[in-house]
């Protein structure tokens, strides 16, 4: 029986989601990685993770996508952290619209994102 807290991370750059996940599991959680909005809305729909992580720019399916597809079909009041380049900030207004609950501009400190995961999945 796994006690994990399983995360869904959301990111088409392959390096930044290996580093996140190895990161991620060293704090003990369980990733999920999709490489794109698409995957990402797979992996939720079918593992109903603790935590979301998307990146706001990604093929097929945005991260804005991604946060609306959960709080509007899914009805699902799970936190989601976003993530972008620099200067979007209207992007990162969108995404605190749709109903994310935290926004980190990349490029981030991988241990600032543990702390904030923590601070979210504490609950």
């Amino acid at each position: 029986m796994s006690s994990k807290k399983k995360i869904v991370l959301a990111e088409d750059n392959s390096t930044l989601s290996l580093l996140l996940k190895f990161r991620l599991e060293k704090e003990g959680y369980e990733i999920l990685i999709a490489e794109d909005g698409k995957k990402a809305i797979e992996l939720i729909e079918a593992h109903s993770p603790h935590l979301i992580l998307s990146d706001i720019m990604m093929p097929y399916i945005s991260g804005l996508e991604v946060i609306s597809h959960v709080r509007n079909k899914l009805k699902m009041q799970i936190p989601i952290i976003v993530f972008s380049a620099a200067g979007q900030e209207e992007m990162v207004l969108k995404a605190f619209n749709l109903g994310a609950n935290d926004f980190m501009g990349k490029p981030f400190s991988p241990n600032e994102l543990v702390i904030r995961v923590k601070r979210l999945l504490s609950f």
